[in-house]
Order: C-alpha cells, then sequence, then structure tokens
C-alpha cells in the first residue's frame, strides 16, 4: 500500500473532533478540488506491506484510526486493512471523496463521505458541464450504502455551494439517513460566521464542522 504519512494527531472534523486519533494518509487521488489542502499526497508517498501498516497502527496505542488521502479507496488491499484494524477493536474511520463505490467497506467502519460541490470541482455552467460534473463528482450508488453511523460532508466555497448542498440534502433525504451532515466552508473564501449565519436562518439540517488541528498547529503544518 502507498503511505503519504502515519502519525498521531487530534481528530479536527466529524464528530469525533478532539479526539486522540491515529491517521493513515495514502498517496494518490482520482479528483482535484480547487481548495484542495494536501495536494503533497497526490504523489508523495512510500510503498508499505500491510502488515507493517497494521503493527505501526497498534504501537501507537491509540484506539482511534482514521484511513484517509487522497483517495483512500484507491488502495487494492484496503478492505483488508480495515478488517485487520478492526479485529485489533480499532474504531476505524475512512474519509473518502465518494466517486468511487463503497460497496468493499466493512460494516464495522464509518463512512466520512464527502460530497463534492460545484465549487469544488471548475464550474462549468454549460448543460455538458453540468452532466460531466454529475458523471464525476459522487457515485450516486453510494446513497443506499449509507448508515446512520455515518457522516456526510460538505466543503462549501460560496452561497452556491450552500443551496446546492441543501437541495442536495433534500432530495436524497440525507437527514434520514446519516449519523451527521457536516458543513464546512473554505477558508478564505466563506467566513465560518457567515455560514453559520445561513444555517441558523435556514434551519439547516446539519452541524457546522471547522478543521480544529488547523486552528491549533497552523494550515500549513503538515502530520498534525
Amino acid at each position: 500500500m502507498r503511505v503519504n504519512e502515519l502519525f498521531v494527531s487530534i481528530q479536527g472534523e466529524g464528530l469525533d473532533a478532539g479526539r486522540p486519533c491515529t491517521f493513515v494518509r495514502f498517496t494518490a487521488c482520482n479528483l482535484r478540488c480547487t481548495y484542495c489542502d494536501t495536494e503533497y499526497a497526490f504523489y508523495e508517498g512510500e510503498h508499505i506491506a500491510l502488515e507493517t501498516i497494521v503493527e505501526r497502527v497498534a504501537s501507537e496505542g491509540v484506539k482511534a484510526v482514521c484511513l484517509t488521502g487522497g483517495e483512500p479507496l484507491l488502495q487494492p488491499k484496503l478492505p483488508e486493512l480495515m478488517q485487520r484494524l478492526i479485529a485489533l477493536d480499532h474504531d476505524v474511520s475512512v474519509e473518502t471523496g465518494g466517486s468511487l463505490l463503497l460497496d468493499k467497506i466493512p460494516e464495522g467502519v464509518v463512512k466520512v463521505v464527502d460530497v463534492k460541490t460545484p465549487g469544488a470541482l471548475q464550474k462549468d455552467p454549460s448543460e455538458a458541464g453540468r452532466r460531466r460534473f454529475l458523471r464525476h463528482h459522487f457515485h450516486y450508488g453510494n446513497l443506499e450504502l449509507l448508515t446512520e453511523r455515518d457522516q456526510v460532508k460538505f466543503v462549501l466555497c460560496d452561497r452556491e455551494d450552500y443551496e446546492w448542498a441543501l437541495e442536495f440534502i433534500k432530495t436524497h433525504e440525507l437527514a434520514t439517513r446519516v449519523a451527521a451532515i457536516l458543513f464546512s466552508p473554505v477558508h478564505p473564501n466563506l467566513e465560518p460566521a457567515t455560514l453559520s449565519a445561513w444555517m441558523l436562518e435556514d434551519h439547516a439540517p446539519a452541524r457546522l464542522n471547522l478543521q480544529l488541528h488547523k486552528y491549533i498547529w497552523g494550515a500549513e503544518v503538515r502530520g498534525v
């Protein structure tokens, strides 16, 4: 498996925010989001045997494990790694862009699915651009694979993204499918106070999701 970095830090996002966690960040991604903050994971990394990854995670002595990227689902052995970590009684989550089918993820893993908004990819207002966006931004078969343990995240660039996310949530009845819906503002495009005001005004069925690790250590620091 190709690993970009493996480290212990505080989980910065989602329902486990603030919890100590071992992160395994994998190399490679099939998308190129406009706001990506881990571009170094596109290509940088080293090949590490699955058994070695399991041993390194176990040696950290931390119960929570987050598998992230890049796009971790590009690693063919990821389901096997998940099963091994679950067998060691770890609480395992996977952070994925949702453009790849989630059907091979074991039942005990929490899926944190980042549904890409129009602002995440290069906007093309033409009809052809809209169809291209819908083909690539999300695998709609994943809607039936979401459970009440899972979380869905929308990274929002602007008001258009926000309104698009609200419509997606309503259309696909996400509020009844998952444990949490997360709204993350892109810095500096969208101020948290502005997004908070919109959410309160609209009674949005979501949680404001700020990246705690960036507030603690800064936006440019790796391995946190």
